[in-house]
């Protein structure tokens, strides 16, 4: 399953980042988000999603959401 199916307010722990785009995973490495770090989904907009990764809060899009593997 990936980020686009988490339930909100709901802890989860990351798989992989499944992508063949090297710049899309180098930059959510750069957010801490790699396989075994936990992740939460704070809210989800229309636009994107609200994450809670390492207590730092980042916007991304659903094209980045769908790359994360919980």
């Amino acid at each position: 399953m990936n980020l686009t199916q988490a339930t909100v307010g709901e802890e989860y722990i990351i798989k992989e980042v499944i992508t063949d785009d090297e710049e899309m995973k180098a930059f959510l490495f750069s957010l801490g988000c790699y396989s075994g770090e936990p992740i939460t989904v704070v809210s989800a907009k229309r636009s994107g999603y609200v994450v809670s990764i390492k207590d730092a809060r980042y916007n991304i899009d659903r094209e980045l959401a769908s790359a994360i593997s919980i």
